[in-house]
């Protein structure tokens, strides 16, 4: 397993940008290319429609439900409180051998005065694994984002990842598991939330 902590560095929002629009009529058409390049026929049966099912999946795979509009709501007496939400699986694509990976992810913050919607923050990551990424930046730009709706740095995540291109190619560990932890605000200040927040989060981790 690999950990690695960072510091919450300011956002970047060129960073945040999602991919364009996908071309789905030549996506279909590159991989019949990928097809016929590794000696199959791609018009025989079962893979006739093989291009446009890919370019498809793609199409979605790049086109995640958009992240809706900021939602808090006030909540004065939980002001302090540490809020931990785990348990959030999404899917994502290494970006160096275009191989799924798995990350399942856990979020902290301190509530000041008001309270971030639950299905926001799983929308958060969704929209973040809807690319081509590495784990690293992908903990980062979810941290970042979620920082940002909240308007206060004390947001800490964590994300534990399986790797297809490490476990199905290469050295092929398939128990090879990544974590990683962006932490901001108080929880790089303050070790005891800290240690709180990992406690709670990385609980599941332990027996999975």
């Amino acid at each position: 397993m690999t950990n690695t902590l960072n510091k919450l560095a300011p956002s970047e929002r060129q960073d945040l940008v999602p991919p364009g629009p996908v071309d789905t009529e030549r996506v279909a058409d590159l991989v019949g290319q990928l097809l016929a390049a590794i000696g199959e026929d791609p018009g025989r049966e079962g893979l006739a429609d093989t291009p446009a099912r890919v370019a498809a999946w793609w199409r979605s795979f790049f086109s995640p439900e958009p992240s809706a509009a900021p939602t808090s709501f006030p909540e004065q007496h939980v002001s302090g409180q540490l809020v931990v939400i785990g348990g959030m699986s999404v899917w994502s694509l290494c970006e160096h051998h275009l191989l799924p990976m798995n990350l399942d992810v856990a979020v902290g913050y301190v509530p000041d005065g008001e309270v971030i919607g639950l299905s926001k923050l799983g929308r958060i990551a969704q929209q973040y694994a809807g690319r081509l990424q590495v784990q690293e930046r992908f903990t980062r730009q979810v941290a970042d984002e979620i920082a940002v709706v909240l308007g206060s740095p004390d947001v800490t995540v964590a994300v534990r990842g399986t790797h297809l291109c490490m476990s199905s190619r290469g050295v092929r560990m398939e128990a090879a598991r990544t974590t990683t932890l962006q932490a901001g605000g108080r929880f790089e200040s303050d070790p005891v939330l800290s240690q709180q927040f990992l406690a709670l989060a990385t609980d599941r981790w332990r027996v999975a």
